[in-house]
């Protein structure tokens, strides 16, 4: 599942206020500096919409200085702040704009879970889609973003009825199918993730992670073939795509080529130098070809980036068993155990 925080229609978002007012500042004479506060808080929405969010930041500031209870101004301010990275300040602001209104509307709570959200403060930014949800309950992206927590709280159930939600209330919603096909190959269906991933890119086929993501569906019911095809498809789309090489090579041993899956994991690290992963799946591909120091040499890599990498202990351990050193397996199968390898504790049976 890939997460899209900053993919927010700021600039929509900023055509709207936390209440039911009329968002145009019409020109009319007020007291205590009210006039000038509207002046600059105009001059921050124009800066915003043209990315000068410095700017914005600099205007909104001036504005709330002149009318501290300006709710606009704090709502949009919030928002720059988050365009800022300031995420706290961004809180902050959006706390006030709550305080300050007592009609608050979707968008305050949607926005301030999303700069939660980015505090990882999971539970917070939960409780905010909530909230932005029962005031606006046609509201298909905060069901979106909602989902996206609950998944990554394995909350996979929750996750899929969040995404069923925003489909229903926007049908061509790529991304919403993409991910409930991730939450229902968590849970195991793996015939309706594959039938969600095709229907996100039935509506969009410049998606190389929804390739990638049914990709893995398709290997996981045994259809190497067409995962390998996918996978390429994913890498003819993005280039770099170090995790589908990776996906692929590790289809390939599947399928039996394993010097394919070498190519394709060689091709993995050279994108990603660190990438543990394709130094383990390396070595399962050239313990396959009786490369056995070869094999153990990249556990011996993947172990140096990792030292917690179980799966690095026992093909290491499989390795040096192959070459006779029965001692040094032992002592990897026995580490892998303890690191929490429930097949590597098989291992051990014959070991003293």
């Amino acid at each position: 599942m890939k997460k899209r925080i900053n993919a927010i229609a700021f600039s929509v978002l900023l055509s709207m206020t936390c209440s039911a007012q009329v968002d145009t500042i019409k020109a009319k004479i007020l007291d205590g500096g009210a006039q000038d506060a509207e002046k600059f808080y105009n001059n921050g929405i124009a800066n915003f919409t043209n990315k000068n969010f410095k700017e914005a930041l600099h205007a909104f500031n001036q504005s709330i200085a002149l009318k501290p209870d300006f709710i606009k101004a704090y709502y949009n301010r919030g928002a720059t702040k988050f365009e800022l990275k300031d995420f706290k300040g961004a809180i902050e602001d959006l706390n006030k704009s709550i305080i300050l209104d007592d009609d608050a509307d979707a968008d305050c709570f949607f926005i301030r879970g999303q700069a939660r959200y980015a505090m990882e403060d999971k539970s917070g930014a939960e409780e905010d889609y909530t909230e932005a949800i029962k005031l606006k309950p046609g509201y298909a992206q905060v069901y979106y973003y909602r989902g996206g927590v609950r998944f990554e709280n394995k909350d996979y159930n929750g996750a899929i009825e969040d995404y069923t939600q925003a489909i229903k209330l926007k049908p061509d919603y790529v991304y919403a199918y993409n991910d409930r096909g991730s939450a229902k190959k968590m849970l195991g269906d793996i015939d309706g993730a594959i039938e969600d991933y095709n229907k996100a890119l039935s509506l969009n086929s410049d998606m190389p992670f929804a390739y990638n993501n049914l990709a893995s569906a398709e290997r996981a019911k045994g259809k190497y073939q067409d995962a390998i095809k996918d996978y390429s498809e994913a890498i003819k789309q993005k280039k770099d795509y170090y995790i589908a090489y990776n996906n692929r090579g590790s289809a390939k041993i599947d399928a039996g080529d394993y010097a394919g899956a070498i190519a394709d994991f060689d091709k993995a690290i050279q994108l990603k130098s660190d990438y543990v992963n394709a130094f383990n799946n390396r070595a399962a591909a050239k313990y396959k070809l009786k490369d056995y120091k070869g094999s153990i040499d990249d556990c011996n890599r993947a172990i140096q980036l990792n030292s917690k990498y179980g799966l690095a202990y026992t093909n290491r351990g499989i390795a040096k068993e192959a070459m006779q050193d029965d001692t040094g397996a032992c002592a990897d199968w026995k580490m892998a155990t303890e690191l929490g390898v429930d097949i590597a504790q098989s291992y051990t049976e014959d070991c003293k």
